[in-house]
């Protein structure tokens, strides 16, 4: 756990350390928040922490692990609490899975927004705060060669509009909101995801994004989801999130 202590409002983001959370860190810091960065990968963590200095605060720990969650919460009461961390699923068609692999992405991302999503509820949070889960477009269109990976981003969403409704039953003033963002190969996760369509469909990447057509960047992602935790415009549960921006998810 980190050592560095902080005073004021905070984000909170997990999966930090690479691809959409290091982009969101950068962002809410850029836009004056003081952000707590959760991974296990403490060399990354650092080298954010040299980028945007006394405003990022690194702590390595499992988000998967629900002590984890309310003990984080407890400590430093975030008024943005950003959940996107989450598993790479194996790039094979269904018959190639596990169960254990097909469950990854259940074991990991879902895992992870439950006991997050749990323990904002349970504490509270202070009214006024956002909890924004990743989930992805994947959740809406699928993805067949992602084993589990679609149905684990539904539930995530699905699990943040239950705890929108019951941040409303207990006149909580927590707002949750789920972000779907559409495939890029800005990161590990998707340019994984978009090298096994390419061979499926018997081209190179290249071909394939060409059909595909724009595709999302960090920076973009990263700005979207500053601008829905900083601006409670935003009041639609869910926000499917491509290179032309945020749309509400029907």
């Amino acid at each position: 756990m980190s050592t560095y202590e902080i005073s004021g409002p905070t984000a909170l983001v997990t999966g930090a350390s690479r691809g959409f959370g290091h982009a969101i860190a950068i962002a809410l810091s850029e836009a004056g928040s003081t952000v707590v960065g959760v991974a296990r990968d403490w060399h990354r963590l650092e080298e954010l922490r040299s980028r945007l200095g006394e405003t990022f605060v690194p702590v390595v720990a499992d988000v998967t692990d629900p002590n984890v969650a309310g003990e984080l919460i407890d400590r430093y009461r975030p008024t943005t609490l950003v959940l996107n961390a989450g598993a790479r699923p194996l790039a094979r068609p269904l018959q190639h899975h596990t169960w254990q692999t097909f469950s990854r992405n259940w074991e990991v991302d879902a895992a992870q927004a439950f006991h997050w999503i749990r323990e904002a509820l349970l504490s509270p949070l202070d009214p006024g705060s956002t909890v924004i889960a990743m989930s992805s477009g994947a959740a809406v269109g699928g993805s067949p060669l992602s084993g589990g990976y679609a149905g684990a981003k539904a539930m995530i969403r699905f699990m943040t509009s239950y705890a929108a409704t019951e941040s409303e039953r207990n006149g909580l003033g927590i707002r949750f909101v789920s972000v779907l963002p559409s495939l890029t190969p800005a990161t590990d996760l998707g340019g994984a995801a978009v090298a096994a369509y390419a061979r499926r469909q018997g081209v190179d990447t290249g071909a394939f994004l060409a059909g595909v057509g724009p595709t999302l960047t960090l920076e973009v992602v990263g700005k979207a989801v500053t601008d829905v935790a900083l601006a409670p415009a935003y009041e639609a549960g869910a926000y499917l999130l491509t290179p032309a921006g945020l749309t509400p998810a029907g």
